[in-house]
């Protein structure tokens, strides 16, 4: 699938053979969607509010840091939410299990984007391969909860929500507009106008679109953590950048746009991290994502820098979720 990734973007000759296979998943997608609206097959409700924080696409879109967003500032508008994930390339026993992700947890027990939800510190994090199960399961831990975020999810049907929110990335967003394998869709465009807010991350917003910016200035070390710097610390130094996440050269972007030129280093979204990864001798310091950094501590040295961002969004759009799960 990582190899294909290079022509969701274009049209070539390679998608007369995979185009009848997105065709045939399309309808597959149609029908599963029509197979729970019906009721023919049974979703779960919960009892507190559910917001699914989505995409219709594969690869990196901005989920993450719009649900920690989202979370901030429905706690200052005095709710109690929490999150729920499946996680990624989890243990056998937490893919089966329901359970809450702990700051002491590794990424390859709990996955990278929860355990970074879970050392943000604003609410409970729990992770497992059955949503409605996790979700009860954290009810049950924390009857304060009263309202529940879903870190992704969007084509996870068995779990009744009360908002969707798909999350687009503003540079690429919909690739040639098919459905893998031969474009980047889960799910048909077509599909956003079931949702009740669509966030642009980065990039030209349209119509009733929410804009989303990520914003990071500063740098604090991996080895040293109370240590920060900003960008003016790096001027002159030999910089190298490394970024295993859905959409790589937007992190590079950033470094560029605070004026840092780096020796870009791309993985695959999720790559799991070694030190032999990140050994560049001629550098000065090697700045990496907040992500990868989580996978990245235990071999952290004092040249590892990480940028912290975080989402800005606008006040209408938790104002809108407020509205829904109250009307």
């Amino acid at each position: 699938m990582q190899r294909l990734q290079h022509y969701w973007y274009r049209i070539t000759p390679l998608h007369l053979l995979l185009l009848p296979i997105s065709l045939f998943l399309r309808i597959l997608v149609a029908l599963r969607r029509v197979l729970y609206r019906t009721g023919l097959l049974a979703s779960i409700k919960l009892p507190v509010p559910v917001v699914i924080i989505g995409n219709i696409s594969v690869g990196g879109t901005g989920k993450t840091p719009l649900t920690l967003a989202l979370v901030q500032q429905l706690i200052e508008a005095g709710w109690h939410p929490a999150i729920i994930s499946r996680g990624y390339r989890k243990s056998s026993v937490s893919s089966l299990t329901p359970r809450e992700v702990l700051l002491g947890d590794k990424a390859d027990e709990v996955g990278d984007e929860p355990l970074l939800m879970r050392q943000r510190n604003l609410c409970s994090v729990w992770i497992g391969s059955d949503r409605p199960a996790v979700a009860l399961a954290l009810l049950q831990a924390h009857p304060e909860c009263d309202i529940l975020l879903s870190d992704d999810g969007l084509q996870h049907y068995r779990l009744r929500r009360d908002v969707e929110i798909a999350v687009v990335d503003g540079a690429r967003r919909f690739g040639n507009g098919w459905l893998i394998p031969a474009g980047p869709l889960r799910e048909p465009v077509s599909r956003l106008a079931s949702v009740d807010a669509v966030v642009v991350n980065g990039g030209e917003v349209r119509g009733a679109e929410f804009a989303m910016q990520l914003n990071g200035t500063r740098f604090y070390n991996l080895l040293n953590p109370n240590e920060v710097l900003t960008a003016e610390a790096f001027i002159s130094m030999n910089l190298h950048a490394c970024a295993g996440i859905g959409h790589p050269q937007r992190f590079f972007n950033h470094l560029q746009q605070l004026g840092l030129h780096c020796t870009s280093h791309a993985f695959a979204d999720h790559h799991p991290f070694c030190a032999n990864d990140l050994e560049f001798p001629d550098a000065d310091a090697l700045f990496l994502t907040e992500k990868d950094a989580v996978k990245c501590a235990a071999f952290a040295t004092e040249k590892m820098w990480v940028l912290r961002v975080d989402a800005q969004i606008s006040p209408q759009l938790v104002q809108l979720i407020i509205k829904k799960v109250t009307s």
